[in-house]
């Protein structure tokens, strides 16, 4: 019974997250609704999407002592646990190097998207989404710590949503920084750089 209870809130931690995430980064098409209380407002939903991660990562975790039996995919794999950790840290390594350098550059944005912030440098001058790119992958480092052949298959289910947040978060970033920012997409790789 805690097995199923926890999928189904998983499933409805994803679908909270993926609503939420996708009300954060549109302060500046909700501006033109609202007026400037909409930059506040959106980074209240990055919170609250920030909540619904730490949910579905507890999520993930009650897997490993709660599993639930899908055919035809094991409890466990059927390798011994620490190869599944050397894959977890293998992964873990450049994804958290990309968020750390993410967030540094571009500071409170990260979490309190602002008005009258400017585009970033740093990392951001490579590619346009690196805090995604890093984000990402810590799906697969966890289902990889719980050694759980259905989480890392299900894990599979954040590329088109990360994807999707992108996309929308470019097309606000549009709204708000016009021909700078349509310059800057062009020069810029959206995970990868451009050489």
């Amino acid at each position: 019974m805690i097995a199923w209870m926890n999928i189904v809130a998983l499933l409805i931690g994803g679908l909270l997250m993926t609503g939420l995430y996708l009300m954060s980064v549109r302060p500046a098409a909700l501006a033109r609704k609202i007026g400037p209380k909409a930059y506040k407002r959106s980074g209240l939903y990055r919170m609250l999407t920030s909540i619904t991660m730490l949910t579905i990562t507890a999520n993930y975790i009650i897997y490993h002592w709660h599993p639930v039996p899908f055919d035809p995919f094991p409890v466990t794999f059927r390798w011994p646990y620490w190869i599944s950790v050397v894959i977890a840290v293998a992964i873990a390594i450049p994804s958290l190097y990309l968020e750390i350098r993410s967030i540094r550059d571009a500071k409170a944005e990260t979490l309190l998207p602002q008005e009258s912030h400017t585009l970033y440098g740093g990392i951001y001058e490579r590619i346009r989404h690196p805090m995604a790119l890093g984000e990402l992958p810590l799906w697969w480092v966890l289902a990889f710590l719980v050694h759980s052949p259905f989480l890392v298959v299900l894990s599979f289910i954040w590329i088109p949503i990360w994807f999707w947040w992108c996309v929308a978060e470019e097309r606000d970033l549009l709204l708000r920084y016009g021909e700078t920012y349509a310059a800057y997409r062009e020069r810029t790789g959206m995970f990868f750089p451009r050489w």
